[in-house]
């Protein structure tokens, strides 16, 4: 079964709380049942960083506001997809709030942009895989 674990944090890259703990268990928590399991990850500096060799599986000029490319590769031993768009991720502050503790004003344009890179790989795929599942984290 291929399962593709979409989420905006993961251990060991970008942590706030349980979820990454979560999403960074369940591919080798699962691999022994027969589960192939992909992760689509945010480009922030620390998974882009450690992407190991890579390829571009997919580009968008215009991704909600900027052009992007769709990442795929392995960090830390995970099989990861990352979604590279500067304009979305490349920024001073944490996940998901600015230097001034506030939300980012475009929150739900970042995370609407991987959605559809979410269901654009469950529709065609990507780099010669398609998930049977979307598993889609808060």
């Amino acid at each position: 079964m291929r399962v593709l674990s979409v989420a905006s944090e993961c251990v060991p890259f970008v942590k706030t709380g349980g979820l990454a703990d979560v999403v960074g268990a369940l591919p080798g928590a699962l691999a022994g049942h027969g589960v192939e399991m992909r992760l689509l990850l945010p480009g922030y500096e620390p998974v882009i960083a450690a992407l190991g060799p890579h390829a571009t599986v997919a580009r968008e000029n215009d991704l909600f506001g900027g052009p992007a490319r769709l990442l795929l590769g392995e960090a830390e031993g995970l099989p990861v997809f990352v979604l590279d768009a500067p304009h979305l991720s490349e920024r001073e502050g944490g996940l998901y709030l600015g230097p001034d503790g506030h939300d980012w004003p475009d929150n739900p344009q970042r995370f609407a942009a991987l959605s559809w890179v979410a269901a654009f790989l469950g529709r065609a795929g990507a780099g010669g895989w398609r998930p049977q599942i979307l598993h889609v984290h808060d």
